[in-house]
């Protein structure tokens, strides 16, 4: 469970790999610490931690197991401690001394953070000598740089992490090359060179379960595959599954990168910079070298220093032997990049640190597990857009207090009045989850809302599960079934007594209006989306558009990250653009025709919904409402007869008594499902009809199924049995006294005697969505349906029921929806999934790793610094981010648009604001016609009408106040502290043509 998302992402083989491996870090300053988190929550075997230097006040603006107590011993110890809590499966040690050639041999990888080039190249030169693989991570201010060296011959087993696409044939050609196309225009999802095999393939049966072969890519529907003239003709039917194929990489050392260097673009904006920043990051670490520090912000001296030193690792040498030494990486030094870099150097911020970091730690996973396709060799990222337009002066570094020594790190590049600032920022965090979590990290660091005049509100409803351990760092066992917002708000006030954080347990949503309410949004300066459900994020969004308060939005899926930005009154919003709706399986599919086991999953995960919660709840509501019961089933023909049919079995035929009667429920529920059911279906349509254009019915997507006779040696068989036994028993409060062995479930399943199946006439079967439809009307037209219910004179007092509610994460549940889908695939010949995979598909869980989470809560963070500063539009960064790739892509928000009318202009941001405390319908709809010459023709306020102009108008109404018509007629009550009411209008100009225009927000106190 502690690993179960993560799972996901990285798969089982690579969780084994990562289990069995030993990791060395170098430096635990706050870049190192980022690293260290990650990887212990990743599941590593050992984890071994080197760094002498003692912490000091300067470490605590982003090492964030730092505190007061700590200063003066050593970093790694302090870190240890810590970091041990985090994953019991991870040993954490800490390596004491000088690191020799001996003390290597034990590792896999070897990561230095914020080392400096000349060691690193040795450590390199040791770590190849040893096949040791290394990484090397640096962060000066906002620039940071990522070296990456897995030796010669690096297998790569998965370069994208993404499921093998697979589909059914619609025809192969018998060609050369022949070509394969899809059923119903499905996109195959490859690439050229991709591999694939096939199985189930009628007439062309050769290439059933042949080798690999590599495809070209002909369309998004088709394929080709090769020579095929000499096999079968197809006649129908097949799978294709894509088959990847490891691939090798080679790296160069660190001595050979330096002088031929090759990158991983980080923004294709910037590309042009990434040789700049190499030969600069190198000079960095000479001027430390030479001084024992680092340039001092703002230091013309320190910056001409750098200059001087950037133009030798910029000047090409060779040895006396013509040996390359050095090389020349651009034609002409950027000064200007490059003395920005020279101020920035001994910047250290905590969301740099978080992106840097949690890209290194993924790279350290890949290095190990061999999944995903590693940076090769170079990674160089920057974010100058967050640095103040204008130089400071020396002053802003000069002479910190006492009580912001923790924030020198962020105060060496941004000063100490913008430290000001951050720490008197209101935020709403919504969300305490993985991301939340990361967030208050970052922000506590940061010191926002650590002033006086600041404050952090958080706010999450749900509490601490195992499953959210290997994520969500501020977490650990003993906060199991804690809230979360109050647990995070807790640790990260540790991490900084002066941050100042509310907790609330409250979801956002109209429910929750009177607790966020205006006074709450109007003294807030931003909003942080921390959230895992579009139906939050779009209700966030709508507020932060009607307070006119910016918001920063992210998400991940398992390796990819997006960051979006909102900047009132220029940007969209968030709910400008959205992914289109999930592609929902047909109801005729489900029932009766599935092709792959995504369909059976989500069969079975009804089948649950319906046996084992809906029809326990039925027989609950009818047993406390008898006659309210019955009034609901009268309104509901479609559905009556089913609904009644359920309780009656529940209250009274085959209500059990015992664990046998359970078993026995169990076993007949088996001859229902996977062997009544079918033969009926094929009763229906047997194995030979053809369909009115005289093509075999059972061809292409419907897959012809086979009945299934219950096996007591069959062990899916005896794990349907016993799984729905268990739930059963469960549903009805009968005790388990000890686990169901397979020998007593096939001893009591076996004694079972089921009677032989006689299929009926007249059943009606839907095989397209149309004729599905078409019954539904039918049903919906028989007012002459009818049900039965029992007496409850005849049920007694003793009934205990218990419906359940799907828990993912229970293993019973799985259990039971694991061997149902199975089954059911094994009626239609479709291939199974293990319970790890069921539980993705029918749990909808989003995989999800540490890694990704860090880094986009780093990308948001650097968007804040922007916001605090007013920075304009186009120097904001949207990203979006893949690690498994490597790919990095970042744009400027793209500007609300602008409608126009007349002299008037608006945007999404835009309302039409009105002091209407006594306002009535006829003079709102006055107003209209004075000030914007609109003629108003539909007014609504939540989802009612309140006023069109097609109807005849009543003089009554036109006299109501606005403020009335909204709570007498749409019914929206108006809270004690609610200011304003909101109303949709719709207008036309002089012409009767419709205009567009904003809301109406109407003050009524």
């Amino acid at each position: 469970a502690l690993y179960n998302r993560q799972l996901y992402v990285l798969g089982h083989d690579a969780m084994r790999r990562m289990a069995q491996a030993n990791v060395l870090l170098v430096g635990l300053g706050g870049l190192g610490m980022e690293i260290a988190k990650d990887l212990a929550l990743a599941g590593l075997k050992s984890l071994s931690l080197h760094d002498p230097k003692p912490a000091e006040h300067f470490d605590m603006s982003s090492q964030f197991y730092v505190t007061e107590q700590d200063i003066g011993k050593s970093r790694a110890e302090v870190s240890a401690v810590q970091l041990g809590e985090l994953n019991p499966n991870t040993r954490i040690e800490v390596l004491e001394g000088n690191v020799g050639l001996e003390d290597l041999k034990r590792f896999n990888l070897v990561i230095c953070s914020d080392t400096i080039f000349g060691e690193c190249v040795q450590v390199n030169d040791a770590c190849r000598q040893l096949g040791i693989k290394f990484v090397m991570a640096q962060t000066r201010g906002v620039f940071g740089s990522i070296f990456v060296d897995f030796g010669k011959d690096f297998v790569v087993y998965d370069d994208n992490g993404e499921q093998p696409a697979m589909s059914l044939v619609s025809s192969i050609t018998k060609d050369s090359p022949g070509v394969v196309s899809l059923l119903e225009e499905v996109r195959h999802g490859l690439e050229d060179g991709d591999h694939v095999t096939f199985t189930e393939v009628q007439g062309m049966t050769e290439l059933n379960d042949i080798a690999p072969v590599p495809i070209k890519t002909m369309g998004p529907y088709s394929f080709s595959i090769g020579d095929t003239s000499g096999m079968g003709a197809h006649t129908q039917g097949g799978y294709f599954k894509q088959v990847k194929q490891p691939k090798t990489v080679q790296f160069g050392s660190m001595r050979e990168a330096l002088l031929k260097p090759e990158f991983v673009t980080s923004d294709f904006g910037k590309i042009d910079r990434e040789r700049q920043l190499l030969v600069g990051m190198q000079a960095l670490d000479a001027f430390f070298v030479e001084r024992g520090e680092y340039p001092q912000p703002g230091s013309e001296e320190d910056q001409e220093e750098i200059l001087r030193l950037a133009k030798q690792f910029n000047t090409e040498i060779e040895s006396e032997e013509g040996e390359p030494l050095n090389a020349q990486h651009v034609e002409e030094l950027d000064e200007k990049l490059l003395k920005i870099l020279s101020d920035n150097a001994r910047g250290e911020l905590c969301p740099m640190m978080a992106v840097i970091g949690s890209i290194t730690a993924q790279e350290a996973m890949k290095a190990i597990s061999g999944k995903f396709m590693p940076i090769k060799q170079w990674f160089m990222f920057d974010a100058t857009e967050c640095l103040p337009d204008e130089p400071l002066p020396a002053s802003e570094f000069e002479g910190v207090d006492e009580a912001d020594r923790r924030y020198e790190g962020q105060i060496a590049v941004f000063g100490k009045t913008f430290q000001s600032r951050i720490k008197d920022l209101r935020y709403f965090l919504v969300g305490a989850g993985a991301i939340g979590c990361e967030m208050l990290k970052n922000w506590a660091m940061m010191g926002v809302g650590a002033g006086e005049k600041g404050n952090v509100h958080v706010t999450d409803m749900d509490t601490i599960e195992r499953s959210n351990l290997n994520r969500q760092f501020l977490f650990r066992s003993s906060d199991i079934q804690k809230l979360k917002s109050t647990t995070a708000g807790e640790k990260v006030t540790q991490m900084n007594p002066h941050f100042n954080c509310k907790s609330y347990d409250s979801k956002v949503g109209p429910d929750t209006e009177e607790l966020f309410d205006d006074e709450f949004f109007a003294s807030l300066d931003g909003v942080c989306n921390a959230l895992d459900n579009v139906q939050a994020r779009m209700y966030m969004d709508q507020r932060c558009i009607y307070f006119g308060k910016p918001l920063l939005e992210s998400g991940t899926l398992g390796t990819k990250g997006n960051v979006q930005v909102v900047i009132p009154h220029q940007s969209e919003s968030y709910g400008s653009s959205r992914d289109p709706p999930e592609k929902a399986i047909p109801i005729c599919t489900l029932k009766n025709f599935p092709n792959a086991i995504e369909h059976t999953i989500q069969w079975a995960r009804d089948d649950f919904e319906g046996i084992f919660k809906q029809t326990l709840d039925d027989t609950v509501s009818y047993i406390a409402d008898p006659q309210a019961f019955k009034e609901r089933l009268s309104q509901q023909p479609t559905t009556a007869a089913a609904t009644a049919r359920g309780v009656s079995e529940s209250l009274m035929g085959s209500r059990p008594k015992s664990i046998d009667d359970c078993v026995r429920w169990g076993r007949e529920r088996f001859q229902e499902l996977f062997h009544n059911n079918i033969k009926q279906l094929l009763f229906n349509f047997p194995l030979d009809q053809v369909t009115a254009s005289g093509e075999p019915f059972w061809s292409g997507a419907k897959r012809a199924p086979k009945p299934i006779d219950f096996d007591p040696k069959d062990p899916l068989h005896l794990n349907f049995v016993r799984s729905a036994a268990i739930l059963r028993a469960a549903n009805f409060g009968i005790e388990m006294v000890r686990p169901l062995s397979d020998g007593e479930v096939s001893r009591m399943a076996g004694a079972v005697r089921v009677a032989e199946f006689q299929p009926r006439a007249g059943v009606k079967i839907a095989v397209n969505e149309g004729e599905a439809e078409e019954q539904a009307d039918e049903n919906k037209d028989d007012s002459g349906a009818s049900f039965s219910l029992p007496s409850l004179d005849r049920i007694g007092d003793n009934v205990t029921l218990a419906a359940a509610e799907f828990e993912k994460d229970d293993d019973s549940h799985m259990a039971y929806i694991t061997a149902c889908s199975n089954l059911r695939a094994a009626n239609y010949g479709i291939p199974p999934a293990d319970q790890h995979q069921t539980k993705l598909i029918a749990g909808k869980i989003i995989p999800a790793i540490a890694t990704t989470t860090s880094m986009v809560t780093g990308l948001v963070c650097l968007e804040l610094y922007k916001l605090l500063q007013g920075k304009k539009m186009d120097q904001h960064k949207n990203g979006f981010v893949n690690l498994a790739l490597p790919f990095f892509g970042f744009s400027e928000p793209i500007p609300a648009p602008v409608r126009k009318y007349k002299e008037h202009e608006w945007t999404l941001w835009s309302f039409f604001d009105i002091d209407g405390k006594t306002m009535t319908l006829e003079k709102f709809i006055k107003h209209f016609q004075d000030e914007y010459e609109l003629e108003v023709s539909m007014i609504s306020c939540g989802v009612a009408i309140i006023h069109s102009a097609f109807g005849a108008q009543s003089p009554e109404k036109m006299k109501m106040t606005m403020k009335d018509l909204s709570e007498k007629i749409a019914k929206v009550p108006i809270g004690e502290k609610q200011n304003f009411l909101v109303f949709e209008v719709c207008c036309n100009d002089a012409d009767g043509e419709e205009v567009e225009v904003p809301s109406v927000r109407l003050r009524v106190k």
